[in-house]
């Protein structure tokens, strides 16, 4: 049996328009800031699963890791394409952008239809996905509260001399809007205008590690980069029972019958998105953490998570550093997701927001606490501020509970790393 959210007649898409290069500027800083946010609602979803400790049956516990897995790899993905999206805004002039604004974003900030939240596995979780991840042309209703509530953008005009924001329906769509503008200023401007970019501020397959990875050099390369994007998320042109949007119907699936069996399992924890303090780009209060040891782990995980968003923008706008410096900016900024920011996320969850009368665990909020930035262009002041942090870092690892600790000795060695790049005179005496 199968268990498919109802698919309703899909609305005209409008035309997304690039008229000029900063056009295309602006859609890609919004594809940036879009596959960024995705990918953290991936992750929070992915954390907030049960494991054995929490009283699953064997089939309940495998399903569950399952899940764990999809969701883990369709959120490395969204790296993925946060990557390929970088690579095509450095191929034409511009800084790849990997500041966001906090969670969450129901309606105004993204077109209208397109909401962002953070939200533990679940049913409504799920709906939600299903409705980012739907191919174009195919409309599906989003979870319950994600109500559009912001006017609808008006189209731009190709006069218009400032680009601005722009409706587009699904992801999918934003990106054929960026494969058209893509094709149409190579003609315009021709192909070595458009592309000013410096080959080595790309990511590549072999610095990476991930074959689909490509180098953004001129228009051919470009629309591949492009087409990596669309197919991985909703499919070649609607083949999408393997792109994410077919996983996650999967998913789907399976979390019903297992419902149907047993109307009384619950994958997640009780989690809710909690944060260390009032983020200062929200009007409305969000849930802040009061418990202490909660707050150290959610504060030391925001700390870790701001070094790898540095760490990716140095590479990305780097200036003199060899390659084995780029490899070290690269090779650090997994080690601090894959070893330092994900265990304590996870561990985060089971641990309450405050009291245990509330009945609720924390979830990591992915806190933005300032406007992210580059750090200044010269390399060497630059990796003294990186280590400088990640040092800072790995002393509140070691300084707090035993789950942190244990994120120590990785940030510890990201930061001596980093440090045998620093001139001596400017490290600490």
């Amino acid at each position: 049996m199968l268990y498919s959210p109802a698919v309703v007649m899909p609305a005209a898409e409008p035309k997304v328009v690039v008229a000029h290069r900063e056009d295309l500027w602006w859609l890609l800083a919004e594809a940036c800031q879009l596959e960024h946010m995705i990918m953290c609602q991936y992750l929070f979803a992915e954390w907030t699963l049960k494991d054995m400790s929490d009283g699953l049956t064997d089939q309940q516990s495998e399903a569950i890791e399952r899940w764990r897995g999809v969701l883990r790899g369709i959120a490395i993905e969204e790296m993925l394409h946060l990557a390929l999206v970088a690579n095509v805004m450095s191929s034409i002039g511009a800084a790849p952008y990997f500041g966001r604004p906090n969670f969450p974003q129901r309606s105004g900030y993204f077109p209208a239809s397109i909401q962002l939240d953070l939200m533990p596995f679940g049913e409504p979780a799920l709906k939600h996905f299903l409705f980012l991840e739907r191919p174009e042309g195919m409309e599906r209703q989003d979870a319950v509260g994600f109500v559009p509530t912001a006017p609808k953008r008006d189209p731009l005009t190709e006069s218009e001399a400032m680009p601005r924001g722009q409706e587009f329906l699904t992801v999918g769509h934003l990106y054929r809007g960026i494969e058209d503008g893509l094709t149409r200023l190579s003609h315009d401007l021709g192909e070595r205008a458009l592309f000013v970019g410096s080959p080595r501020a790309q990511a590549t397959p072999e610095l990476f590690h991930w074959p689909q990875v490509v180098a953004v050099t001129d228009l051919d390369s470009a629309l591949r980069a492009v087409g990596e994007i669309i197919e991985q998320g909703e499919g070649a042109r609607g083949h999408w029972e393997d792109a994410h949007y077919g996983r996650f119907l999967g998913v789907w699936d399976e979390y019903h019958a297992l419902r149907d069996a047993d109307p009384t399992f619950q994958p997640a924890r009780p989690v809710v998105a909690a944060f260390t303090r009032q983020p200062f780009d929200l009007n409305d209060p969000v849930t802040v953490i009061t418990d202490p040891e909660a707050h150290r782990v959610a504060e030391i995980t925001t700390i870790a998570y701001e070094v790898l968003l540095h760490l990716l923008t140095r590479f990305f706008t780097h200036t003199d550093e060899t390659d084995e410096q780029l490899e070290l900016l690269i090779s650090a900024a997994f080690d601090l997701m894959g070893n330092v920011i994900r265990p304590l996320g996870h561990a985060l969850t089971k641990l309450p927001v405050g009291s245990a009368a509330d009945g609720h665990n924390a979830g990591f909020a992915f806190e933005m606490h300032y406007l992210m930035g580059n750090l200044v262009p010269w390399r060497e002041p630059a990796w003294a501020l990186l280590r400088e942090r990640t040092a800072f870092l790995a002393a509140r690892c070691t300084n707090d509970p035993e789950v942190a600790r244990a994120a120590g000795g990785m940030a510890a060695s990201v930061a001596d790393r980093l440090a045998a790049h620093v001139p001596a005179h400017l490290r600490p005496g």
